[in-house]
């Protein structure tokens, strides 16, 4: 799904893929814990924490589906070693929430927080990024249940648990904190180009002390 034609078969296309992955046909459903179910009257997003002016912002779903839409085309990289290429994810920049929503001058990280509180950390230059985006669509269909449907973080350049399904918020931060993974052994920064699986293989500064 998603992919250029021959792009499976090719070995021209191996230099496309971080070391360790391999190319998936289809989408593989992996996540932790049950699927939740979606109430659009409960539903809300929340950006918080250090913002600019102190505040919280908060949209509801119809209001939140109502913000400019965009698209960007990206792979994404499981850290069970599966890739997936040129997909085309729809949905709301990231950098449109900045912009609505915009954080302190000294925020360093954010922690995107989704159902049943699992949470994921960036540093604020990959949350900025201008492919980084809230997903709604996958090639331009609505994205399933069982792939984070109402909403999905797509992070290109970082291993796909740093995206988060099920999305509910962003908070900013002044100082790094680990997330659900990265306190369970996963890497704090999660580039699969430098294949950074997990916490041992940390390098000074990539992250807070375990």
């Amino acid at each position: 799904m998603g992919h250029p034609v021959g792009r499976e078969s090719s070995p021209a296309a191996q230099p496309d893929l971080p070391p360790g992955q391999r190319l998936q046909r289809g989408w593989p459903v992996t996540h932790y814990g049950p699927v939740p179910r979606f109430r659009p009257e409960r539903w809300e997003f929340r950006v918080f924490g250090a913002t600019a002016d102190g505040d919280k912002r908060c949209w509801n779903h119809e209001e939140f589906s109502e913000l400019p839409y965009s698209t960007v085309v990206a792979d994404l990289h499981c850290v069970t070693k599966f890739s997936m290429l040129g997909a085309e994810w729809g949905g709301v920049p990231a950098r449109t929430l900045l912009d609505l929503a915009p954080p302190a001058p000294n925020v360093t990280h954010v922690m995107v927080w989704a159902e049943y509180g699992f949470s994921s950390n960036l540093r604020l230059a990959d949350f900025t990024s201008e492919r980084t985006i809230f997903a709604t669509h996958k090639d331009g269909e609505p994205l399933t249940a069982e792939h984070g449907f109402p909403l999905r973080l797509i992070v290109p350049g970082l291993y796909a648990w740093k995206g988060p399904k099920w999305v509910r918020g962003v908070e900013y931060m002044t100082a790094d904190r680990r997330g659900f993974w990265e306190e369970r052994g996963y890497h704090n920064i999660g580039n699969p180009w430098r294949e950074q699986r997990y916490s041992y293989q940390e390098e000074p500064g990539d992250g807070p002390e375990l």
